[in-house]
């Protein structure tokens, strides 16, 4: 899977999360994505569809805000606790 930063909002890593730096929040926030994707979709005799292979072709943030304090231009990356530096 491909991922574009494209509003300079950084996706969290395995060594990072998301700090909103108005209120502290770590746990909660609203993200929205724009996400291109290839589905193989099987539909059954009556015409029913069912998904049976979803692969995200690109994905793009387009913005995360605060559950808390509802700020959007206030995300930043920090460290997780005990990841390497």
């Amino acid at each position: 899977m491909r991922t574009d930063d494209t509003m300079g909002v950084p996706q969290p890593t395995a060594e990072t999360r998301w700090r909103c730096t108005l209120c502290g929040n770590l746990t909660r926030f609203d993200v929205t994505r724009a996400t291109k994707a290839v589905d193989y979709v099987h539909l059954d005799l009556a015409g029913e569809p069912t998904v049976e292979e979803h692969e995200v072709v690109s994905e793009t943030i387009e913005s995360v805000r605060c559950r808390w304090c509802n700020a959007a231009d206030q995300i930043e990356l920090v460290g997780r606790p005990g990841a390497s530096a």
